[in-house]
């Protein structure tokens, strides 16, 4: 059990005895049965970003050093459900998947039986918080060397008003001395225990919030508030679902970054990446990165090898030379694509069948050949979209809509290769510098883009990740001077295939 004794700035210890807790347990909330949400199963057990709720709540624990074991209690008739996602995942701290009680107060007194004698730190936390950072965890941990009971809580962006039972106004409390209650929610064995003993003896007790009932039976009791984040939501109502997939898509934008070239080498030596567009641009630069760090790459464009991505057999050819010669491959990138600018009414059908080969088919194509190989080194397709998927745009059209349609094949696959051990991600660059983007728009001043070994780098990150099903934002971080550099010039005979970037 790994925590830092020391504790918070200003902190005042609720007791002058000393704690020393056995271990750390986190109790996994896990009851609820997604009636708000219209669901047929435990709103937990629903999918995003390509995981069930739960299995990213379990991830941030799992991930958590402060952590010694988690218990899950979960919905009746749902407890081998949720064991296979643990199985599954791999959790070595979950001990017990439990079915939890009919009410709150049921609840927590079989987690606490599940938890055992003896002096232990207990976190409650809600299954469907999947957002909860391990900074929270972490401090929560840390404050009960101080307090023996702590709540996580958010300031109130709006004003609480009170009513009567006529939906009348009767009070408006000052806002700064409200907080919104998050979780988790963290106690002393001795104290959530003695809380709940007392409770019992009250025949109206009906608890909603483990922290309630501490301040409610043990009144002498201090219960410090740590910040909780705005991130940190509860997945409740059919909003909260896209809300929480949008913020793992952010999420996702920061990316695990490897500090040195060593790491880089320690985690591509010995894997084998394809490149489809990797004659320029971000596919160009992402073959010589990768090779730098020791993975064997080919790269296939209709320039250099002939190879186009539209066409079933030319990917098929490309995906059995880069097996034949290294006996695996482990990712697959789709830089491939194509820019036409102009009005729908008034491009011709030859441009508009072409554009929706390359920058959709293509995609299509690679990905139902190469399903095979990832599936055997539990790897990663690649594919890359633009800002313009979030809202179409005049004059690109048919562009727009096969970058939002690569967003939506991303997180299909993500979904239904999930249980084969793919994963599928999609990265959404801002304005790259590109053969592509300089063909469609002209020289522009180089501090107003992004360099494509940026972007290449990025996506590397991603391609040595554990994510799945995410679109990420590669930007500049604020105030950040870009580091673009110039577009290389597309050869005459590649024009209409060059690496892909985004139309910002």
């Amino acid at each position: 059990m790994i925590q830092d004794h020391s504790p918070a700035l200003g902190a005042t210890p609720a007791s002058p005895a000393l704690w020393r807790p056995s271990r750390t347990v986190a109790v996994i909330l896990a009851g609820g049965t997604g009636t708000r949400l219209g669901l047929g199963i435990p709103k937990q057990l629903l999918k995003i970003a390509g995981k069930p709720i739960i299995e990213h709540t379990l991830a941030i624990f799992e991930a958590a050093p402060e952590i010694d074991e988690i218990i899950v209690l979960m919905a009746t008739g749902h407890v081998p459900d949720a064991q296979q996602i643990v199985d599954k995942a791999g959790f070595r701290k979950v001990t017990k998947v439990i079915e939890g009680g009919d009410t709150r107060n049921a609840t927590t007194r079989i987690a606490l039986d599940a938890v055992g004698e003896g002096d232990v730190n207990i976190l409650f936390h809600d299954a469907v918080r999947p957002l909860v950072s391990g900074r929270i965890v972490r401090e929560c941990v840390n404050a009960l060397w101080s307090y023996s009971a702590v709540d996580v809580a958010i300031p109130s962006a709006d004003t609480i008003i009170q009513v009567d039972e006529n939906d009348c106004i009767t009070d408006i409390p000052v806002r700064s001395a409200l907080r919104r209650g998050q979780t988790p929610q963290a106690f002393r064995s001795p104290t959530i225990r003695e809380a709940y003993r007392i409770a019992e003896g009250d025949p109206n007790f009906a608890a909603t919030d483990d922290c309630g009932v501490v301040l409610r039976y043990l009144p002498g009791t201090p219960i410090k508030v740590i910040d909780g984040s705005d991130e940190n939501i509860k997945v409740t109502h059919p909003v909260d679902v896209h809300l929480a997939d949008k913020l793992f898509q952010l999420a996702a934008a920061q990316a695990p970054r490897l500090t040195d070239h060593r790491s880089y080498s320690e985690e591509l030596i010995g894997r084998t990446i394809v490149v489809f567009g990797g004659s320029y641009g971000i596919g160009h630069e992402l073959t010589e990165l990768a090779r730098r760090y020791g993975a064997q790459v080919f790269p296939f464009s209709r320039s250099t090898t002939g190879t186009h991505v539209e066409r079933a057999g030319d990917v098929e050819a490309a995906l059995k030379t880069a097996f034949e010669a290294t006996g695996r491959i482990d990712h697959v990138v789709v830089t491939a694509g194509i820019l036409e600018r102009g009005a729908l009414a008034e491009m011709d059908e030859e441009t508009m069948d072409r554009l929706l080969q390359v920058n959709f088919v293509g995609p299509v194509t690679i990905a139902r050949q190469a399903l095979p190989y990832l599936q055997q080194t539990k790897g990663q397709l690649l594919l890359y979209t633009s800002s313009s998927y979030t809202r179409g745009r005049a004059r690109y059209a048919l562009y727009s809509a096969t970058k939002a349609a690569l967003v939506n094949l991303t997180q299909a696959l993500a979904d239904e290769w999930a249980d084969v051990g793919v994963r599928v991600n999609c990265i959404n660059p801002e304005r790259t510098a590109t053969p592509m983007r300089t063909r469609a728009f002209g020289e522009e001043p180089e501090h107003t883009l992004l360099a494509a070994e940026a972007v290449a780098r990025s996506s590397l990150d991603v391609l040595i990740s554990e994510l799945t099903g995410q679109v990420i934002d590669v930007r500049r971080a604020p105030g950040e001077a870009t580091q673009a550099v110039p577009a290389q010039k597309p050869r005459v005979a590649d024009e209409t295939n060059v690496a892909s970037a985004t139309v910002g």
